[in-house]
């Protein structure tokens, strides 16, 4: 098919999907009320409907008085026995796939996916596309070749369930339009050692007309260092046709800088919000902050107040009573059998109309040794703002705190790998530490009372952070080093490897 009509059709079907999506959007909390009884009616039957007396829920305060907000400990019970090939325990059936995450607290977790739910997976996914297509009103990416920098395809099989990384799985359903101008290779998709995987990615791809690239943005990053290593330039010089990076899976923000250096070019982004459980949100509007919330997906979302996570009975908000700019734990049920999941993301709106969100950190990942309770959005924002204060940037950081140090009081220890040093790194640590000050009132109160001295850098070596993650056998597209922490577990080993003494 011509490239030009290949580009009309997409710009087409582009603005009829856009303008069907805003109408879903103006009816978001019905919707979302009316999915909630549609997957409690579907899985009446199930073991765990029975259990739960799903056959008397009429209403969403039912539901929350019947189910119980879950881990995945909670759920496992189940989970093991739908391993085991037995049918209609969370959802009806056997699930189509596995997705096989890694966990801190229950080791290897497997995320049941149901043939409706992967199909809501792909579509939101395609959804982001067919938005960023809109917006734009360019199509041009269409035409080029594309990358998605993913796990392997190949799948183990458990029961009659396939089982694998959700990226892998992924990989089985990029639709048909796509799949001639997909790289890599499927045999080197399948390679298991990352760094070899994305050497012999880089050679195939590496005189080819890539215009789409998409992958988390510490993998991106490894991909155009090896692409410039081998050929001495900058990535929009080796592909001058490149239009669109889609991102996901951590803040972007922090690596926007160092990002735009390696591209040497204007490329366009689109951030987006996947996870294992289901794919929740996407960057809709280019002119506007925060991620689409998709609320017709087969995801019924609940909100619990971050301040109330933890308690036995913690107030649970719907979108009809949630506020802006407060950070919330998301609790999700989802057409694949996951009923009131805490999948450990904590949100905030930014937007109602539509709902838009910010992520803003993990409800495990946080600093709040001595009670102030930072979050990742606020270290991430406070890292922004400073770096761009100076002519620095970074490639990562780490935040843990040190509540006995050798003399002195405590304080919050930042590990930075930085890319390009800031010219006094005192004058640096000063404005990072008044931007955590701005941005975390505790914080501040515990410095101004003199019960924390101000915050200290620790400077770490290049590739700091990679070394972390083979040393702990991480080093993969999906895993994601916390940035913050309430114990100095990742810290030690950092420090250990530090090039230079504390700022």
């Amino acid at each position: 098919m011509p490239n030009f009509i290949k580009k009309k059709i997409a710009l087409a079907w582009a603005k009829r999907h856009v303008e069907n999506s805003e109408n879903f959007n103006k009816n978001a909390v019905e919707i979302q009320e009316k999915l909630l009884q549609d997957l409690v009616k579907t899985a009446e039957k199930t073991s765990f409907g029975k259990i739960h007396h799903f056959e008397e829920i009429k209403s969403v305060e039912d539901f929350q008085n019947r189910v119980p907000i879950a881990d995945y400990e909670d759920l496992k019970p189940f989970i093991e026995e739908i391993k085991l090939g037995k049918p209609d325990i969370l959802w009806t059936k056997i699930p189509k796939y596995f997705a096989k995450t890694s966990g801190t607290t229950s080791g290897s977790k497997f995320i049941p996916i149901s043939k409706e739910g992967m199909r809501f997976q792909i579509d939101a996914a395609q959804s982001a596309l067919l938005h960023y297509i809109f917006r734009k009103n360019n199509a041009d990416f269409v035409t080029g070749k594309m990358i998605f920098l993913q796990g392997s395809p190949k799948l183990e099989e458990m029961n009659g369930i396939k089982t694998g990384r959700l990226s892998g799985i992924v990989a089985h359903h990029i639709p048909n339009y796509l799949q001639k101008n997909r790289l890599p290779k499927y045999e080197t998709n399948t390679i298991d050692d990352w760094e070899t995987k994305i050497n012999k990615i880089a050679e195939e791809t590496e005189t080819e007309n890539m215009t789409l690239i998409s992958g988390i943005p510490p993998w991106l990053m490894m991909y155009f260092e090896k692409l410039t290593e081998r050929n001495g330039k900058k990535i929009k010089q080796l592909f001058p046709n490149l239009q669109l990076i889609v991102t996901g899976g951590v803040n972007y923000e922090p690596y926007r800088e160092k990002m735009q250096e390696l591209l040497g070019g204007k490329t366009d982004i689109i951030q987006t919000f996947p996870a294992s459980e289901g794919f929740f949100a996407f960057q809709d509007d280019f002119n506007s902050e925060g991620l689409l919330l998709q609320t017709h997906h087969g995801i019924f979302y609940e909100f619990v107040p971050l301040e109330k996570i933890g308690e036995k009975n913690p107030e649970r908000l719907t979108l009809k009573n949630i506020e802006l700019n407060k950070d919330y734990a998301l609790i999700i049920t989802t057409n694949s059998g996951l009923w009131a999941y805490s999948i450990g993301d904590v949100v905030r709106f930014v937007s109602k109309n539509p709902y838009r969100i910010l992520v803003a950190g993990r409800t495990q990942h946080y600093t709040s040794a001595f009670g102030e309770h930072i979050i990742a959005y606020e270290a991430e924002a406070a890292m922004k703002s400073t770096i761009e204060a100076f002519p620095a940037q970074i490639s990562e950081f780490h935040l843990a705190p040190q509540v006995n140090p050798k003399e002195g009081l405590p304080y919050h220890e930042w590990f930075i790998e930085f890319e390009k040093e800031p010219e006094n790194i005192e004058d640096f640590r000063k404005k990072l530490d008044d931007e955590m000050r701005k941005r975390n009132v505790y914080y501040d109160d515990l410095i101004s009372g003199n019960i924390l001295q101000p915050l200290k850098i620790t400077k770490l070596q290049k590739n700091a952070f990679l070394d972390y993650a083979k040393s702990q056998g991480k080093l993969g597209e999906q895993n994601k080093i916390p940035r913050l922490a309430n114990n100095r577990e990742i810290a030690d080993i950092l420090r250990f490897n530090a090039s230079t003494g504390s700022a």
